[in-house]
């Protein structure tokens, strides 16, 4: 009979001592975060913003994309003709006053040309590529001109491509004008919200890298069909540049 009661008062010793232990735990994990502490990444009291800035540009560089095409009997007939016409187009550049720095010949490939079964060799075509970085747009309806007259129905005017020469204020000012948008709407939400907004968490940049202004293709008629036209038009008009920032906020 005793022993039967020894082992009531253990079992009941035992439930005691692990309803401590459950109650000290839960205490530790609820009390493991103080008002000092900072919010974890996972607290939900901020508010996330986006802003844009959006900065017109007007280009000062033009990249000038300019191609021979030829063909011959032979490789080397073919290489010939083709060597001789692109002399002639980075001649005219050069006359243009375009420095040797800014003058680039690339992507110089021969190939044989086969007939219609695919089978027999009847040609050899190569291929020859120049780019010109243009820091004087107003010369660069002039230099196609005159690339067309120097190479015929052999040249190929690949593309323009506008840019600018040190986008860093451009960028600057966007990036200015898209935190002021963003912390402008963050102070609005907190204010109807009707919280205190405080540190900023984070940020977060984005921007749109500038492209081309434009773009030709290659299936495009060559300008050696223009004859005795006049100059080609180039119209580098302006361009935008964007940047998106995204802002997290504290709030009380």
């Amino acid at each position: 009979m005793r022993n039967s009661w020894v082992r009531r008062i253990t079992a009941s010793a035992a439930l005691a001592v692990f309803a401590a232990i459950t109650l000290v735990g839960a205490t530790g994990v609820a009390g493991a975060q103080t008002e000092d502490d900072p919010p974890s990444r996972d607290d939900p009291r901020v508010i996330t913003v986006n802003g844009t800035g959006l900065v017109s540009w007007t280009p000062d560089v033009l990249e000038l994309y300019l191609g021979v095409d030829t063909r011959g009997d032979t490789a080397g007939e073919a290489l010939a003709q083709n060597s001789r016409l692109t002399v002639g187009v980075l001649q005219v550049l050069r006359d243009a006053g375009v420095p040797e720095k800014d003058i680039q010949t690339t992507n110089l490939s021969i190939s044989p040309v086969y007939d219609d079964d695919g089978e027999v060799v009847i040609a050899y075509s190569v291929s020859n590529r120049v780019v010109a970085k243009l820091r004087d747009l107003n010369t660069a309806g002039d230099i196609i001109d005159e690339a067309t007259k120097a190479a015929g129905d052999d040249i190929i005017v690949q593309g323009l491509y506008f840019s600018i020469d040190d986008n860093s204020k451009v960028v600057e000012q966007a990036r200015t004008e898209a935190v002021k948008r963003a912390k402008a709407q963050a102070e609005q939400l907190a204010a109807a919200a009707g919280v205190e907004l405080g540190a900023l968490r984070s940020i977060d940049e984005r921007y749109t890298p500038i492209g081309p202004a434009l773009d030709a293709r290659e299936d495009a008629p060559s300008t050696a069909e223009s004859g005795d036209a006049a100059s080609v038009p180039i119209q580098p008009g302006s361009e935008e540049l964007s940047v998106d920032v995204t802002l997290v906020y504290e709030i009380g």
